[in-house]
């Protein structure tokens, strides 16, 4: 029997099932890996905004984490909303002793504008987490608060990139979806500069997409597939679900994680 290639999500759970861990096991199983769980967090969320949100102990994060790689394995992993500095350190400290590719999505704050990560993680995100990282993939809000880079046009991206790229991660996919126009992304390692577009769907249940594009990244990546091509995959991926997004609640609702498996 085959074996699908195994993928580890270490992110908050999201209890309207939008993005979080939720989203990623989603994609991860549309995709067709094995996907995995260390939760560091427990929200009360849904499609108007997050409630409330409890970290859990490092000790538990550090042992879901061993559990799964000591026993299961793994070929890649995913990171997201991770909470606090201490929660950032641990699971920095835990990837650094692993030898397969790492997306790190610096989740700071949700679709709807709350704060998914303490300012006193800012530090820890720059200097412990994203040096570990094979592909950072922050939204221009995200560049905004881990750099000091803001980004008005596409023009602003190589240097958005640039900005990233100082604290260590091998490549830096800046996501340009908040700019007007078609959703165009760079990835780069600071060498070579993939261009990603893709035409802007007038869709706004697009809660998730973040969380989405990361994991399908990840995905992709534990296949074997090079960065460039891993990224170029997800994005396809990802702008299939975010023309799907459907509407789930009062509010913002979710991308369609089974949009091509759908009848």
């Amino acid at each position: 029997m085959r074996i699908p290639p195994r993928v580890l999500t270490v992110a908050g759970s999201d209890s309207g099932g939008g993005a979080g861990i939720q989203a990623d096991l989603k994609t991860m199983l549309a995709l067709g890996v094995h996907g995995m769980s260390v939760i560091t967090a427990v929200t009360a969320q849904n499609s108007l905004g997050v409630q409330g949100a409890w970290p859990l102990p490092a000790e538990a994060v550090r042992a879901q984490f061993r559990s799964v790689v000591d026993d299961i394995g793994v070929q890649a992993v995913k990171t997201g909303m991770l909470a606090s500095a201490e929660l950032a350190e641990t699971v920095a400290a835990l990837l650094a002793d692993l030898s397969v590719p790492v997306v790190v999505d610096p989740v700071g704050i949700s679709k709807h504008g709350d704060a998914l990560l303490a300012a006193s993680a800012l530090d820890a995100v720059r200097t412990k987490l994203l040096p570990v990282a094979t592909v950072a993939t922050p939204n221009l809000d995200e560049v905004a608060w881990l750099t000091g880079v803001r980004v008005a046009t596409e023009a602003d991206l190589p240097r958005a990139a640039e900005a990233v790229l100082a604290y260590g991660p091998r490549w830096a996919l800046i996501k340009g979806g908040h700019l007007d126009g078609d959703a165009v992304d760079l990835l780069t390692d600071g060498t070579t500069r993939h261009w990603l577009r893709a035409p802007r769907h007038d869709n706004r249940h697009t809660h998730g997409t973040g969380c989405t594009l990361a994991s399908a990244i990840a995905s992709e990546l534990a296949k074997g597939r090079p960065v460039p091509a891993a990224v170029a995959a997800a994005k396809t991926y990802v702008t299939g679900a975010i023309a799907a997004g459907f509407p789930l609640g009062g509010g913002i609702g979710p991308v369609h994680h089974g949009w091509d498996r759908s009848s």
